[in-house]
């Protein structure tokens, strides 16, 4: 039997999803290229040419930007030192690290933290350096208010107790791929008899839009399955661990996710929530397309501490 140029990429996707996964849980561990060219069962050589060829980073570069953009929501969401981060992020010291924020950001990691006091449940006036107000301080308040009256009125939010959810996924960096993920997905999951009515969509986000380009975010297109299945190529198995998640329920349309997520935010910011360090998913319950008025009617889920 003759292996494909598509099932050899598709192997390899497999691969870099494992490598994705590992990178996750060990930021503040060694990332070495010897390292994690194992867990892909690469040799260094040519796991480098794989990854950069998947992710348009190199490694190192790529590990550099997680654990930057990982700081910096950390920053955001948790009360803790720039000097703790440093050190759950793998810098050697507090210098090392502020010196690569600064490269990456333009400003400290503590100017970073006094320019987004939204992060807070009280809105707290934004300062420049010479401690005058910003002139946009108004029109960011205005827009605070906008988005917390929208989800007054377009989100019924929940705080609930989530049990596992077992996935079987495909990686998409970047929303213009998205798409075509689930296409690949569905075409897996479908002769296996998981495509239904009753079939949960689900996009899992490992990253933020408030810190990452958009073209560089990676997230899961994944289906909850209810049995374990088997999967080759770029198919994928994971879990959304169960814990405490905010749940907001919307019936909006496309232009409008960015809206609702930033207001949800907000909202847990505003009521005294901390993000936890998991990442936050939609579950879709409809097809926008077959809708009335093309709205997705979705769940908007953050793990909450």
């Amino acid at each position: 039997m003759t292996v494909t140029d598509k099932e050899i990429q598709a192997d390899y996707k497999n691969r870099i999803n494992q490598v994705f996964e590992f990178i996750d849980k060990n930021l503040e561990s060694d990332l070495s290229l010897n390292a994690v060219s194992e867990i892909a069962f690469f040799s260094s050589f040519h796991f480098h040419r794989v990854f950069k060829f998947v992710t348009e980073q190199t490694l190192h570069e790529y590990v550099k930007r997680r654990r930057i953009e990982k700081s910096a929501s950390d920053l955001l969401h948790k009360n803790i030192t720039a000097t703790e981060i440093a050190h759950k992020y793998g810098f050697s010291d507090n210098s090392s690290y502020s010196k690569a924020f600064k490269k990456y950001f333009g400003v400290s990691p503590t100017e970073f933290k006094n320019q987004n006091p939204n992060r807070f449940s009280k809105i707290r006036q934004l300062k420049s350096k010479n401690g005058q107000e910003y002139p946009d301080y108004k029109k960011y308040i205005c827009v605070i208010n906008n988005l917390k009256n929208w989800i007054k009125m377009n989100a019924k939010i929940e705080i609930k107790e989530m049990s596992k959810i077992d996935l079987a996924y495909v990686s998409s960096i970047g929303p213009h791929n998205l798409e075509n993920a689930y296409g690949k997905l569905m075409q897996w999951a479908t002769p296996k008899g998981l495509m239904n009515d009753q079939t949960k969509m689900i996009t899992v986000y490992h990253d933020s839009f408030k810190v990452t380009e958009a073209d560089k975010v990676r997230m899961s297109a994944s289906i909850l399955l209810d049995k374990a299945v088997k999967t080759n190529g770029e198919i994928g198995l994971t879990t959304i661990e169960a814990g405490k998640f905010i749940v907001g329920s919307f019936e909006i349309g496309l232009n409008e996710f960015e809206k609702s997520w930033t207001g949800l935010f907000v909202w847990m910011n505003e009521n005294g929530y901390k993000k936890a360090d998991r990442e936050p998913f939609e579950i879709y319950y409809n097809n926008f397309n077959e809708h009335t008025e093309g709205k997705a009617i979705v769940d908007f889920c953050i793990p909450v501490e």
